[in-house]
């Protein structure tokens, strides 16, 4: 009752969190691949001075498409999309998301609007003013066509999967962990992502505001931004950032929840001081929305201000200071074994106090204002992002490999594949704060000889290469893997989660009978294990009635009721194809049709709500 449809169709219509899971995962892992064939782009140009690889036109697109994808088409949906859908309901106890259909919805959506703004590159209109896309740059008068509007469209049209995702699994934590598991017996996963869904649910409307805002002067004629007649220029500044700041930490709690789930597995050992790294994980996006002005210093806003920010910049090191002390305390009082995921999760936290350090930096004004808009912001950025929110997941594809595919992978071309990385991060960003401090711009194509950048660059552009050798050989790695390596069964690594109590893969309904949670580490609880397997050969707690699924209160986890779950459907895929046409009709300023394809979607809405499961109370 719980198997999806044989064949394509059934990829199509799946509403399993699993197998969307798996969708998001190849999809983004391809635009991945995308965006950094940009970044090579870009590095290869800036190897040396005064060179021609690509035109300043060519160069601009190829950046503002690079921050694009990495930030919205690879991070994001990897670590929510990816990570999140295949395990939260696992690490729950649940059989599924709590509401799989909007689930599929938001993979289709996204799916749509990565084919939409990446069709601009192709017809030779891409977003060219950025990934943060100013004003007035990016105003009908310097930068007429369809290029901003690809932007404007695709950024609301993502942002509308991302908030389907953060809802969906804020609801999946509160209400669908199996009973028994009280808030304090929640995995630190968990509370990883629920801090970045609550941080993407309030951060999101900032930046579809400021790009509907950017659409409707562009297009319309209104005058948001447009200083002449009573606009302001920096309003776009204010409402971007208020998104973009926040946006780093959405980034990179996820990467946080994974590396706590990581370690206690190769360390033996629960992680040091639980509760304040539950609260930390949360705090770090809270306090990340009282940041976002430190991005303006250089603006000329008032000093009283200016402090404020630089103020708040310093707070939000707090919480991550925490999590730093528990993971480094966790690895020293366990009993750790260097396996590739540990490996890549300890090159995340030497990345991420490297990268934390710099950004300390920033709270002197003078300071932040003379590296303003040079490398060197660059450089802290990217061992932010790229050390701190990449690298723990390429920690965690290699740690659920074996539940995934029930194959282990191989280790020695792993940890290969980890230094490789490692070492060429390091290569290619950390010349960047030399550069950054000697005056380097950023978003310039090129640079003149005689500055005494270009060995800096060089050794910049050969990192970006060892980095990607790296990358592939982690992926020739797993791939080689799924076909050739040794049967992992359930438990390879003693895991501490719920996830690795079942087999690998994991059953279609996920949990043949509910599991008993005493801990937040209910895999080491062997007793609450037995009475499973006791309960499982007695039929107690196995929901056999139907495609069911419990439901259990927000804070202590009692039993609410029994909801009948909906299965496989077509109309996420419908509707996220009448949301695809609304778009591009909009782009095309085909106003009629843009209604008619409204009316469209009220049917497919119609449709779907025609088929809503039954409740029973338990």
């Amino acid at each position: 009752m719980w198997q999806s449809r044989p064949g394509v169709l059934g990829w199509v219509m799946t509403t399993d969190h699993k197998r969307i899971g798996l969708l998001y995962f190849w999809t983004t892992l391809v635009l991945f691949a995308a965006g950094g064939a940009e970044a090579l782009l870009m590095r290869t140009q800036l190897a040396r001075p005064n060179q021609h690889v690509v035109g300043p036109a060519t160069y601009d697109e190829l950046f503002t498409m690079h921050g694009l994808t990495m930030i919205f088409f690879f991070i994001i949906p990897m670590t929510t999309g990816a990570f999140g859908n295949y395990l939260l309901p696992l690490m729950v106890g649940a059989r599924d998301m709590a509401f799989p259909r909007m689930n599929a919805l938001s993979y289709w959506v996204f799916l749509a609007s990565g084919i939409f703004v990446y069709t601009s590159l192709f017809i030779g209109q891409a977003p060219n003013a950025g990934w943060f896309d100013y004003v007035p740059l990016a105003n009908v008068k310097f930068d007429p066509g369809h290029a901003i509007d690809f932007y404007c469209l695709g950024i609301i049209f993502n942002g509308i999967s991302s908030s389907l995702t953060a809802g969906n699994f804020i609801v999946t934590i509160l209400k669908m962990r199996t009973p028994g598991m009280s808030f304090n017996r929640m995995p630190l996963f968990c509370f990883a992502f629920l801090a970045a869904s609550w941080g993407l649910l309030f951060a999101l409307p900032s930046l579809t505001a400021d790009t509907l805002f950017l659409f409707l002067d562009r297009n319309i004629g209104t005058h948001f931004f447009d200083v002449a007649k009573g606009g302001s220029t920096l309003l776009w500044q204010h409402l971007f950032w208020i998104f973009g700041h926040p946006e780093v930490y959405i980034l990179i709690v996820p990467a946080f929840g994974i590396a706590t789930e990581i370690i206690p597995a190769f360390t033996q050992r629960r992680v040091v001081a639980f509760p304040l790294v539950a609260v930390a994980e949360l705090l770090v996006v809270f306090i990340g929305f009282g940041v976002w002005a430190h991005h303006m210093f250089a603006t000329g806003m008032p000093t009283v201000t200016v402090v404020f920010f630089a103020a708040a910049t310093g707070v939000v090191v707090i919480p991550s200071t925490i999590q730093v002390f528990a993971w480094c305390m966790t690895f020293i009082t366990g009993n750790a074994r260097f396996k590739t995921p540990l490996l890549f999760i300890a090159g995340f936290i030497f990345m991420f106090v490297a990268g934390g350090l710099t950004g300390i930096m920033f709270l002197a004004v003078p300071f932040d204002q003379q590296v303003t808009d040079t490398y060197f912001v660059i450089a802290h950025f990217h061992y932010i992002i790229f050390g701190a929110a990449v690298f723990p997941i390429f920690g965690g594809m290699y740690f659920w490999f074996p539940k995934v595919t029930g194959r282990l992978y191989y280790e020695l071309p792993g940890q290969i594949s980890f230094w490789i990385i490692f070492v060429g991060t390091n290569l290619l960003f950390f010349p960047m704060h030399i550069v950054g401090l000697e005056g380097m711009p950023r978003r310039n194509y090129t640079y003149p000889g005689g500055l005494g950048w270009g060995t800096s660059n060089l050794l910049e552009t050969i990192g970006s290469y060892l980095t990607t050798i790296g990358i592939i050989v982690l992926i020739v790695n797993l791939v080689v893997s799924y076909f050739r390596g040794a049967v992992a069964g359930p438990d390879p690594w003693h895991g501490a989660t719920l996830e690795w109590t079942i087999s690998s893969p994991p059953p279609e309904y996920n949990f043949a009978v509910l599991p008993k949670v005493s801990s937040a580490y209910p895999n080491w609880d062997y007793e609450d294990r037995a009475e499973d397997r006791r309960k499982l050969a007695e039929g107690v707690m196995v929901l056999e009635q139907g495609h069911e699924q419990p439901v259990s209160s927000p804070i202590d986890g009692w039993w609410a009721e029994i909801v009948e779950m909906p299965h496989d459907s077509p109309w996420p895929i419908l509707l996220a194809l009448a949301m695809s046409i609304c778009f591009v009709l909009l782009l095309l300023h085909l106003w009629m049709g843009f209604c008619f394809a409204l009316a469209g979607i009220v049917l497919v809405l119609l449709g779907w709500h025609g088929e809503e499961p039954q409740e029973s109370v338990a």
